[in-house]
């Protein structure tokens, strides 16, 4: 191909999550020039056709006429860095998913054994309060022994608190123990399935440990990172994420493309007179750019953090929008300041 046209040949294919990789590693390590289509756009090809048609062949043709009608551009593959850090960001993600889901399995479980713990300690899933429920795990069980051997063993857990507050913690757990609902005996399988959530706690908040460290040490290397977490709200594992799945700041000219990226530019339907009163978001971009923004956006609207992002909520609220299409606004705005920072390497000023 390459001697009859003189010119390098080139590789349109579509992109099919990780099934793509060895494909796109092969092209990257020969130096052929390709083009990674989003399924959106090819899908969309394919509807011009008149003919309900979908085999391989057809596939490949449609893949080809976009190479010939639309200005494709080369596909920029993220840095080793930036692939690195987004894959610790979405396993620590997926993990903490897992956990929360574990949590609420847990609550369930002590409620069918011994609801009135909820009460003794602030952190339910803290070390003192996991251990604690490791070896007491029914009222029967605390009431069973003193007050002081109680304060004594719970002190061995490791929390750093003066003897009379384990003897006030063990005098509530007593109190616990004796109004607590079920005096009689608790089904053993109860019993298993409690440790067995206490166990599985306590290796989930090894792993996100662990995950935290890594995602911090790799983090320290993206200047982008600090520059990102300068905006009030967002804390270090937020700014790892939007940095990670954001990716080179120079592949967005402008702010819109960025925005777009995110799935957070308005759909806009017009025919005739006719202009659509109400246009949600595309939602077309990174779903997990836009949770980390909608994160973000959260956090700093949260205790006063965020003034400026606080008074644009306000602004949009005043005009009567909902709650939730405050929020997106506010995402959108947060997008086109990060773009600013970024761009012009500038701290956020929060005045």
């Amino acid at each position: 191909m390459e001697q009859v046209s003189g010119q390098s040949p080139a590789v349109i294919f579509e992109s099919t999550g990780h099934y793509h990789e060895p494909v796109l590693q092969f092209l990257e390590d020969h130096d052929i020039t390709y083009y990674l289509i989003n399924p959106v756009v090819s899908y969309e090809a394919r509807k011009t056709s008149l003919r309900k048609v979908k085999t391989d062949k057809i596939d490949a043709f449609h893949l080809g006429e976009l190479y010939y009608k639309e200005d494709l551009e080369v596909f920029q593959k993220k840095t080793e860095q930036y692939l690195n850090l987004r894959q610790l960001t979405r396993q620590h993600s997926a993990l903490t998913d897992s956990y929360v889901e574990i949590k609420l399995q847990f609550q369930a479980a002590v409620d069918h054994i011994f609801p009135e713990y909820h009460g003794v300690f602030s952190d339910l899933c803290g070390n003192l309060s996991l251990n604690t429920l490791l070896h007491y795990p029914t009222a029967s069980d605390i009431q069973k022994v003193s007050q002081q051997t109680l304060a004594v063993e719970m002190r061995q857990f490791g929390a750093k608190r003066s003897y009379k507050w384990f003897l006030d913690k063990a005098d509530q757990l007593k109190a616990a123990a004796n109004r607590n609902p079920f005096q009689h005996p608790v089904c053993h399988g109860h019993i298993v399935s409690l440790q067995m959530y206490i166990q599985m706690l306590f290796q989930y908040q090894e792993h996100l440990s662990k995950l935290k460290k890594e995602i911090d040490a790799l983090a320290q290397a993206f200047e982008n990172c600090g520059l990102i977490q300068s905006i009030p709200g967002i804390g270090d594992k937020i700014a790892a994420t939007i940095t990670s799945e954001m990716g080179d700041i120079n592949q967005f000219p402008h702010a819109k493309n960025l925005t777009a990226y995110a799935g957070l530019d308005p759909s806009v339907f017009e025919s005739g007179k006719y202009k659509a009163s109400i246009n949600r978001i595309t939602k077309r971009g990174s779903s997990r750019l836009r949770q980390a923004l909608y994160t973000a956006v959260q956090c700093g609207l949260a205790k006063n953090r965020n003034k400026k992002l606080i008074a644009y909520y306000d602004c949009k609220r005043n005009e009567g929008k909902p709650h939730k299409v405050a929020v997106i606004a506010c995402a959108n705005k947060l997008v086109h300041w990060i773009h600013a920072m970024l761009k012009r390497q500038e701290a956020f000023v929060d005045q």
